[in-house]
Formats: C-alpha cells, sequence, structure tokens
C-alpha cells in the first residue's frame, strides 16, 4: 500500500481498490457539511478541487456517493457506508496528526449557539464557571436550522437545537426538556382561569396573543396537545424574542404560551399567573449538537460536560 493510501474498503458487493486518504478526509467533510462548498470551507480548499475529488473517488468506488441536489448534497446509502467505516479512524488519526499548542497557550474560543432566550437566561450564567477559569466563548443566536448548516460549515463548535438534527451527520444529545406553560397576568387571570378550566379555547376568544412569529409556532403546539384543536386566529403582537413575548405578557397585554424555564421565577412572584394545569403538559425536547470531526480545543469538551450536567436541573 502506497503513502497517503487506505485499506480496501468492501461497499456493499464492491470492493474498492486502495483509497487515497485525502480523498476520503475530502468526502468525510462533504458528508458531514453536506455542501460542496462547506466542505471546501472546512478543509480551506476551493469549491472545484472538492467536486474534482469527490469524482475521482466515485470513479475509484465505482459507486455514486452524492446525489445533487439544488443546496447541498444528501448522501446514498454506499455513502453512509463508507462514513460508518472510516469516519472513527479518521478522527483518530486527525487528533494524532493534529498540532501540540505550546505549553501555557490559551485554548480557542469556543463557539457556541442556540437560542436567544435560553442563551442568555440559563446557558450563559451556567458557564460562569468555567468563564472565571479562563473559557472563552463567542456565542450567536438565532433559528435551529440555520445554525445547523453554520455548524456543518464549521462556524460554531455546539449549538443548542429545538429539534433533533435529520440524517445522520450530526451527533445530538438529549439536553433538556421544555415545558409549555399557557399564562397571562393577574388582571386577565381573575378573568380567565376558571372559564378556561371549564370552556378550554373558548374562553380565550377575543383575549390579544402574544407571540413569538405570524405562524404561531409554540401556541399551536398547546392548542393541539392540550385543547386538541387547530389554533385559528391571528396574533396581537408577535416579538422574535420570548423575553420580549414575557415583558408584554407580564404587563398585561394579553396571554402566550411560554416555555416554563422563562417564566417560573415570575409564577412563583405572582406577576404571571398559569391559566391550566394539565396533567399531561406539551413539552419540547432541546438538543446539545456537536461540530462533526475530531476536536482539538478541550475547552469544547468543558463546556459540552457542564452543560450536559448543568441541563438536568433546568
Amino acid at each position: 500500500m502506497g503513502p497517503g493510501e487506505y485499506p480496501a474498503v468492501i461497499l456493499g458487493r464492491v470492493e474498492t481498490a486502495s483509497l487515497d486518504l485525502n480523498l476520503l478526509r475530502t468526502f468525510l467533510a462533504v458528508y458531514r457539511s453536506g455542501s460542496f462548498t462547506g466542505a471546501a470551507r472546512l478543509l480551506g480548499l476551493s469549491q472545484p478541487t472538492v467536486t474534482t475529488q469527490m469524482r475521482a473517488l466515485e470513479r475509484q468506488t465505482g459507486r455514486e456517493l452524492f446525489q445533487r441536489l439544488p443546496r447541498g448534497v444528501a448522501p446514498t446509502p454506499v455513502a453512509d457506508e463508507l462514513a460508518a467505516r472510516i469516519a472513527a479512524p479518521l478522527d483518530e488519526l486527525a487528533a494524532v496528526a493534529g498540532p501540540t499548542p505550546p505549553a501555557g497557550a490559551r485554548a480557542e474560543p469556543v463557539h457556541l449557539a442556540g437560542p436567544a432566550e435560553l442563551l442568555c437566561t440559563t446557558v450563559l450564567p451556567a458557564l460562569a464557571p468555567l468563564v472565571a477559569e479562563g473559557v472563552r466563548l463567542r456565542v450567536s443566536t438565532g433559528l435551529t436550522d440555520p445554525l445547523l448548516e453554520e455548524l456543518r460549515a464549521g462556524r460554531h463548535d455546539l449549538v443548542i437545537a429545538t429539534t433533533r438534527p435529520r440524517g445522520r451527520t450530526l451527533h445530538a444529545v438529549a439536553l433538556m426538556d421544555e415545558e409549555f406553560v399557557l399564562v397571562a397576568a393577574p388582571a386577565w387571570a381573575e378573568r380567565l382561569r376558571d372559564r378556561t378550566a371549564v370552556e378550554g379555547a373558548a374562553a380565550l376568544h377575543g383575549v390579544p396573543l402574544i407571540t413569538y412569529a405570524e405562524d404561531l409556532p409554540i401556541a399551536r403546539r398547546y392548542w393541539r396537545h392540550v385543547f386538541g384543536r387547530r389554533l385559528s386566529r391571528t396574533a396581537a403582537v408577535t416579538v422574535p424574542d420570548l423575553r420580549g413575548v414575557l415583558a408584554a405578557v407580564a404587563a398585561g397585554a394579553g396571554f402566550s404560551v411560554l416555555p416554563r424555564y422563562l417564566c417560573q421565577d415570575l409564577l412563583d412572584s405572582g406577576t404571571l399567573v398559569a391559566l391550566l394545569d394539565p396533567e399531561d403538559p406539551p413539552i419540547n425536547t432541546g438538543f446539545l449538537v456537536q461540530r462533526p470531526g475530531a476536536c482539538d480545543n478541550p475547552d469544547v469538551a468543558r463546556v459540552r460536560a457542564l452543560l450536559l450536567r448543568s441541563a438536568r436541573t433546568w
């Protein structure tokens, strides 16, 4: 076997010849990032170079590895099998061959992303001890799908996602369950709480709804799960930050559905009131997702471990 080659790999009924290690590295980057462009960014190559290398690998294996899509690529079953065989060995090799930081050198910042409300109210306070010890953080906020695309492209180390990533290219572990609560200020609750327990959703007709977005994502889920019906109304106020929704509801603007972690303090103080206490409240699971591939920054593992440990109490 020559330099830069990898032992023969059996792909279904097709046995490949010895494969070039650089081609396999590029293949794994494409597989994990979901696009030739993302792989090029991760590897410091040009996009045409990545395309050329994947064509070469497909010629060597005699099989199609990726289906070209309008945006990115989708792995074929052959690619899934190849990735499963080579990912661990290549990651171990990258960890051994990677540069060793000088003694006493500062680790790179940990790039963490997720929902603004969860990061600002819960995650950053939990990570304060690590920051005090010298860990550096670079925090980004946004919606789950764009953040996961950026994770695949290597822009983040860790993403807190509100849904499990699709496919097998990203490793996700359940982090926390957030319970959704139907809430209003005391002035509204005095008029609505008893009626809501009896009449259900009908009691809220004509009461202003404060929500995160025009399509009412959290409220719609609550309506289906608790009331067993579709929510068909428009919001009185939309604000793309649940902390703004919380402030408006607490000030008496109307009602909303909010994660319990965000409003528990105001519920405890009586500033907000839960309009219902269902036996089976709707719950959404959040996931901690790590950037694909080997990571040579020990602080990423420290942040990940502390988040998993802290989230048990959230």
